[in-house]
């Protein structure tokens, strides 16, 4: 398992991180997608062998948003 966190730009309110999670959350491989609005950032947690860090940030831009690694 692999942890990661996202700078997410683009949230306003709790709906879009609701988007956020759930598209990562679509992903298969996706363990767990943690969204955090006043930071404007992500946690997710993956399995590496299945899921890439470019598809993470793809499926954020997906629905809106634009996501970036931090780590």
């Amino acid at each position: 398992m692999k942890k990661t966190t996202l700078k997410i730009t683009g949230m306003s309110c709790a709906h879009c991180v609701n988007k956020i999670e759930t598209a990562l959350l679509d992903l298969q491989g996706v363990i767990s997608a943690k969204v955090n609005l006043k930071k404007g950032a992500a946690k997710v947690k993956y399995d590496e062998t299945v899921q890439t860090l470019d598809n993470l940030t793809a499926a954020v831009k997906e629905v809106g948003y634009e996501a970036e690694p931090v780590n």
